[in-house]
């Protein structure tokens, strides 16, 4: 892995000269984020040695280096899913570049099912805490460059950006939820017994990404932040069917959104945050 990491860290280094303050890590049809940045390199995943390539549609498969709100950061706009038949250390291999990058926040967004019934399609919820319900990233041998062996997982989600962020919600007149997503492996989507079982667990938001890159992070000392578009929710006696293309349809109607929480939080970032 280590070797990995090198290669696909020695190719963008050679190339980009650049020490982003925060990776931002894009889900389904919430990749328009980079009209509002100040564009210096793009790169196409398929062109980094070592690094996985996107298959899913919404997910551009790109890896943007630039300046918002006046600040350095790195925006992948694509992630990998364990459903694609990666492996862990694939699907969460991004967050170890960007750790090595230099990045010290990461903001991840994505699309979700809705659990609470007081959540409607269209509303986005910011992640308190997670139920992984996917195999841990960290499964297998481990070395000490990777971070903690057992890292402490009692705060995955860092409260002062989640509190910015539910202030600029509050500035902006953003409907902004805050609970718990359920991460599951996928792809098919819930049926009627598994919605009811993700809610009666403590769940609000039900998806298939996230848990391994936010275990990762936190491992390696990263502060995260997730932000989910709530693109179904189920009803307490039955669900509607749901398809790929009505989630990308739906988040990208929350995009604007979901861009101006993230642009106003990046201008709030410090190494002292």
């Amino acid at each position: 892995m280590l070797e990995k990491i090198k290669r696909s860290i020695d190719f963008i280094n050679n190339r980009f000269q650049f020490n982003p303050i925060a990776g931002i890590i894009t889900g389904s049809g919430i990749g328009g984020l980079i009209a509002g940045v100040d564009v210096l390199h793009i790169c196409s995943y398929e062109k980094i040695p070592d690094f996985p390539g996107s298959t899913i549609e919404g997910h551009e498969g790109q890896m943007v280096f630039g300046r918002l709100s006046s600040k350095n950061i790195v925006v992948l706009q694509g992630r990998f899913h364990y459903y694609e038949g990666y492996d862990m250390d694939q699907v969460t291999f991004p967050v170890r570049i960007l750790k090595h990058l230099g990045v010290k926040y990461l903001i991840l967004t994505n699309s979700s099912g809705g659990l609470n019934p007081d959540f409607k399609a269209g509303d986005l919820m910011i992640h308190t805490d997670h139920i992984n319900l996917m195999p841990n990233p960290l499964i297998g041998m481990h070395q000490t460059e990777d971070g903690e062996r057992f890292p402490d997982m009692s705060q995955p989600y860092d409260r002062l950006m989640n509190k910015k962020m539910l202030q600029i919600a509050k500035d902006e007149g953003i409907i902004l939820h805050q609970g718990c997503y359920v991460g599951v492996t996928g792809p098919t989507y819930e049926t009627p017994a598994e919605y009811k079982y993700y809610r009666l667990i403590g769940g609000d938001t039900v998806g298939m990404s996230t848990i391994p890159e936010v275990i990762v992070a936190n491992q390696t000392g990263m502060r995260c932040s997730a932000i989910s578009v709530i693109t179904n929710v189920a009803g307490r006696d039955k669900i509607s069917k749901t398809t790929h293309n009505q989630v990308v349809a739906t988040s990208q109607k929350a995009e604007p959104f979901v861009n101006k929480l993230i642009t106003r939080l990046i201008y709030e970032l410090s190494p002292t945050l």
